[in-house]
């Protein structure tokens, strides 16, 4: 499903009297010394420093809370039993630990519902980010927001165990497939871009969608992330096949998924902190391994 930051230039002023900025200096000497420590600031890409990030000083959609989106219904394995609130399944964790990074406990984060075609679209936002297996392209960041990528994804494709392209090996041998994928991803690119299916691909609204497409042979496969191809192929399918896995890069850099903000949010350089700090302590891999460590299993399909 699935490049830089917007940068706060500095204001620039003429220079004063040199006697005026001797007293100046003074003074700010003095001011420096008896001053406390000032908070930590966020940073943007280009090095200019933005806003605190001290919990205080954030810039919130409400005060006192941290706003988190996602789609409903949130399937496993981003989140468990459709209950973003559980702290269970990846994104929820990555969406906990963001926000104890950002000074806010588990109590002070508030969910709330944005379909996945809505949360890109140009506007103000009522979230603080949104957190939705959210592919990270050039296209989307016109109008939005993305923060540093927190998961790279591969694409995977699922049939049915019956199916003749069951043993396919290679992305040459699906070309013949009626492949089906949801509506506003990234998978459609990729399969278009990578596979070259001989007939349209079909487009369906939710993943559920998919799968009954699927059971219901209107489709021969589906594609989507590698996470959730494991979870539909153990959890929804009794005769599920996952044939194998595929990057898809848009023809830039692989692809990753970012939470999302307002476009020119204020928060935006406080969150790349903050994925940076679990990156830099291993939390991020944790979580990763935990919750999405058989996505690594499928095999590579060539081309």
């Amino acid at each position: 499903m699935n490049e830089g930051k917007y940068p706060v230039s500095p204001l620039s002023s003429r220079g004063r009297a040199l006697a005026v900025l001797g007293t100046a200096a003074a003074v700010a000497l003095v001011a420096s010394a008896c001053a406390p420590k000032s908070d930590a600031t966020s940073t943007t890409a280009s090095g200019s420093a933005t806003a605190s990030c001290a919990t205080g000083s954030l810039a919130l959609y409400k005060k006192g809370q941290l706003t988190v989106a996602t789609d409903s219904p949130a399937y496993s394995p981003w989140f468990q039993n459709n209950d973003p609130a559980n702290g269970e399944g990846f994104e929820s964790a990555v969406a906990y630990a963001v926000a104890q990074e950002l000074g806010f406990s588990k109590s002070q984060v508030k969910w709330v519902v944005e379909s996945f075609d809505d949360s890109y679209a140009p506007g103000n936002k009522d979230f603080d980010f949104d957190i939705n297996e959210i592919s990270i392209t050039a296209q989307r960041a016109k109008a939005v927001d993305f923060s540093t990528g927190y998961y790279d994804a591969n694409q995977g494709v699922l049939t049915l165990s019956s199916s003749k392209y069951a043993n396919a090996t290679s992305l040459a041998q699906l070309k013949g497939a009626k492949i089906g994928v949801q509506v506003s991803t990234t998978s459609y690119e990729a399969v278009e871009d990578e596979i070259k299916p001989s007939s349209s691909v079909s487009v369906y609204n939710t993943t559920a969608d998919e799968v009954n497409a699927l059971t219901d042979h209107q489709v021969d496969a589906i594609v989507t992330d590698m996470p959730t191809v494991f979870y539909l192929a153990s959890a929804e399918l009794t005769n599920g096949k996952i044939v194998g896995q595929f990057s898809y890069d848009g023809g830039s850099s692989p692809e990753e998924f970012g939470l999302l903000l307002q476009k020119d949010s204020g928060l935006t350089g406080c969150v790349d902190q903050a994925i940076a700090k679990l990156k830099a302590s291993g939390e991020l891999a944790s979580i990763t391994k935990k919750w999405l460590a058989d996505a690594a299993d499928a095999p590579e399909l060539s081309q």
